[in-house]
Order: structure tokens, then sequence, then C-alpha cells
């Protein structure tokens, strides 16, 4: 760790980092991050640590001394300013973020998104601290080409499609669609941060997550989350995969999505973290423009990854087609696709991301299969017990 310097050569002083929403997915792969590649300290703020115990415990780890583990609920709870003043930076990763809630649960989701944001945007302002904040891709809503001509030879050009920060419009579906709360939410906060930046002179990034992908995204159903939950994408069809049902592919898989590794993901978040002065300011989409698939094209590849890592024959009928409606409920609607524009975080940060998407497939579901096929095998034998 000694003599690391940052992109533009000057040395890269150790700082303590308040990070919120630390025991999820993301929070959990940056601290590893973090602990292993750095000298930074990082106070982790969550509901629960389940995904970072390896972290904290035990006592003799190597970086004992800069992790510290505080159970706190965002919204009501009065150390987190203390917190936020003992920190340099604040990094907020608490959402609630899979879209089957954006139609169910729209007030927690835009109470989540929004309101609970608010306190620690205020804080950082307050307190003149930095702040990263994640927002999500989501926030472009719809492409431009999605109200062209199903046959327009325009939806073929990036101009109408590819997602760029400073240039393209958010635009949402009806208010009736509330999968748009989260989206709507999200943009939001981002314009309440860019003000506080404006008038106040608030040091923030934002980061666009466009599907970051790997070990410990989301839930299994039934094994680590509850039974009748629906996650996102990729661990719905893990799910579907390790219980040997075909995949459902909502409204015919046609929608376009592109998927980043995490670990990529995490490296362009260190690069914004250790570089403020290239950093602050900007919004930054985090994605793999070359990982671009269909919904369907996923679930294939998903199939085929699978049957390899567990020796496993695919099902005869690998997917089924269910409507959104049926999956999702009343209300929901979608963006048709997503492909961020690289420009700025290549010209601010000099990053790409390498993962081929065979390649985070092949991790994540490997992941997948050790940690969960023998605790669903036990769970679907108990219940055909009984």
């Amino acid at each position: 760790m000694a003599g690391r310097v940052d992109l533009d050569g000057n040395p890269i002083k150790p700082i303590t980092i308040c990070m919120i929403g630390a025991g999820g997915f993301i929070g959990s792969h940056l601290c590893e991050k973090l602990m292993s590649e750095t000298p930074h300290k990082v106070l982790a703020v969550d509901v629960s640590n389940d995904k970072i115990k390896h972290l904290l415990e035990p006592a003799t780890l190597a970086w004992a001394d800069r992790i510290e583990f505080h159970r706190i609920n965002i919204k009501n709870d009065s150390r987190l300013e203390g917190l936020i003043k003992m920190a340099d930076l604040t990094i907020n990763l608490a959402a609630i973020c899979t879209p089957a809630d954006y139609n169910t649960r729209p007030l927690d989701t835009i109470y989540s998104n929004f309101i609970d944001a608010l306190p620690v945007v205020k804080y950082c302002s307050e307190n003149g601290k930095r702040l990263i904040h994640f927002s999500t891709c989501e926030i472009y809503g719809k492409t431009i080409g999605a109200f062209l001509p199903k046959d327009s030879p325009l939806r073929q050009d990036p101009a109408y499609y590819v997602l760029k920060e400073d240039a393209s419009p958010c635009i949402f579906g009806p208010i009736e669609k509330q999968r748009w709360s989260y989206a709507c939410a999200k943009q939001l906060i981002e314009r309440l941060i860019y003000a506080e930046g404006a008038e106040n002179g608030l040091e923030f990034t934002i980061v666009r997550p466009f599907n970051w992908i790997g070990p410990r995204m989301d839930f299994i159903p039934g094994i680590d989350g509850p039974s009748e939950g629906v996650p996102r994408v990729l661990a719905c069809f893990s799910n579907n995969l390790l219980r040997r049902e075909p995949l459902k592919l909502v409204d015919g898989g046609e929608s376009q999505r592109t998927f980043i590794y995490i670990k990529d993901a995490i490296e362009a978040v260190l690069l914004m973290i250790e570089n403020p002065a290239r950093a602050n300011g900007h919004i930054f989409n985090v994605g793999n423009p070359n990982n671009e698939v269909t919904v369907r094209q996923l679930a294939e590849m998903m199939t085929k990854v699978y049957s390899k890592v567990s020796g496993e024959s695919s099902l005869e009928t690998p997917t089924i087609d269910v409507s959104s409606k049926e999956f999702y409920g009343e209300g929901y609607d979608d963006s048709d696709k997503r492909i961020p524009d690289m420009t700025i975080i290549n010209k601010q940060l000099a990053w790409n991301p390498k993962t081929s998407l065979w390649d985070l497939l092949e991790s994540t579901l490997t992941y997948q299969h050790r940690t969960y096929a023998e605790a669903i095998k036990q769970a679907m034998s108990k219940s055909t017990a009984n």
C-alpha cells in the first residue's frame, strides 16, 4: 500500500469514509476493496452486517482497526450526523432498489430514495463533507428511440438510445405507472444534490450504476430473503436455475440491458474516492456497453453457463413467457434499452470495464451454486416431505 498515488501522481492520504448501506451487495464489495487494497478507514452503517461479517471477525484481521460496524436505520437515528462529522467522505448506498417493489410499495420506495436521503445530503452540506451518492440508470427512463415507429431506421441511431449524463433527457411514463416512482425519487434527490453543490458549495459525485452483477447480489427467495420476494432479473433467473424451474421471461424478454461485473464497477468507485479533484461535481455512468443483451438472450446464456458450473443438464423447456401484469402487478412499465455513454468517466477517470458477460455470469453462478444449491435441495425435500 506504500506509495499509492492518484491519477495526477499525488500521494493518496488515508481518509475516513462513512458508508451508509455498507452491508448490501455493493457496500460489501467496496468494503472488501478498501480493506484489502487501501489504508482508508470505514464507518460501516447498515441495519444488517451479514454480507460483511467476514470483514468484521475475527478481531485478528489485518484491517480490524480500520472498519467499525454501526447498526443504524438512517430513517430516525440521531447518531448519523455524528458519524458523518467524523468522516472525510460519506458514501450513500442506502435504497429500495428492486423493481418488484416500485409497483407494490411505491410509498416506501419514494420515502427510502428521497426522504431518507435528505438528512444525509443536509449533514454533508452543513458540515462541509464530501458526498458520493449512488443513484441509478433508471433515472433516464425510456429512450427517445422508444417513441419512434417500430420500423424507423432512426431506432438504430445511437443518438436516440445511448444515455449521456449531461445531455439525455429523463423520460418517465404516466403517473399511474407506479414503476417510475423509484426513478422519479432518485431524479429529485440528484437535482437536490446538484442544487446544494451550486448554491452551498457541496462537494459531490453522483454514480449511476447500469446493472452491476456479481456474488452476494440481492437474495434467493426463501433462503436468505422472503419467500414471496421478487429480486432483480439476475437473481430471479439464478433462483429458477437453482430450483430447476423454467426462467420466466416478462413480456417475451424483449427489453435490452447491459451488465457489468461488480469488481470492474468497484474499480471505478475507488477512482472516484481517491481522485476528488477529477470526480467532484460530476455524474458518472458506470456500466459496460459491450455487454448488451435482451433479457431473453440473458436467460439463454445463463442456462448454458449454469449447466457448465453445476454439471446438471438444462431443462427441456428452459424458459416460459409471463406478462408484466402477472409478474409485477398492475402499473408496471419498462424502459426499452439502456446503454451507457462512457465519454465522461473515460475522460475524468481513465476507466474502462474489462469483464465479458460470459465471464461475469460464470463467476456469479459459480458463487450462487456453491452458496445455495445445498440449502435449496434441503428446503425442497422438506416441502415435498410435508
